[in-house]
């Protein structure tokens, strides 16, 4: 009979991690849409696509360190409660944990990569012009 709950655990945490990387691109498209203009100056007087890519990268992975902090402490405290459903595993383990952040920081590098890559082609004409 409790076969299926790690399953349900297992599918709700993939619409999770697809659900929290679609946010994550659609906050940082947002920003970029924002920042043409901005971007569009630093690369007309002559920021290298690193810098841009920087820029981006930055502003989004630092937004994902503040929620991954607040979300590994959340899951910490909220363990004890799931003892009774955990096979094999103790509360803490610290692989399923670090294996846990390091698929968020990639789904959220992948997420902050893309709209990065449209501003990086921006060009500075067009950015001046926009709006």
């Amino acid at each position: 009979m409790r076969s299926y709950i790690p399953l349900l655990f297992g599918i709700f945490s993939c619409i999770a991690l697809v659900l929290a990387t679609a946010g994550i691109y659609g906050v940082m498209a947002y920003f970029v849409t924002q920042r043409t203009r901005e971007i569009g100056i630093r690369i007309a007087l002559g920021a290298q696509w690193r810098d841009v890519l920087k820029l981006i990268l930055g502003s989004g992975m630092l937004l994902v360190t503040i929620g991954l902090i607040i979300g590994l402490a959340g899951a910490l405290t909220l363990t004890r409660l799931m003892t009774s459903l955990l096979f094999e595993v103790s509360p803490t383990d610290p692989i399923t944990f670090g294996v846990v952040a390091l698929c968020v920081i990639l789904a959220a590098l992948l997420a902050c990569y893309i709209p990065a890559r449209r501003a990086i082609k921006v060009a500075p004409l067009v950015a001046l012009r926009y709006e």
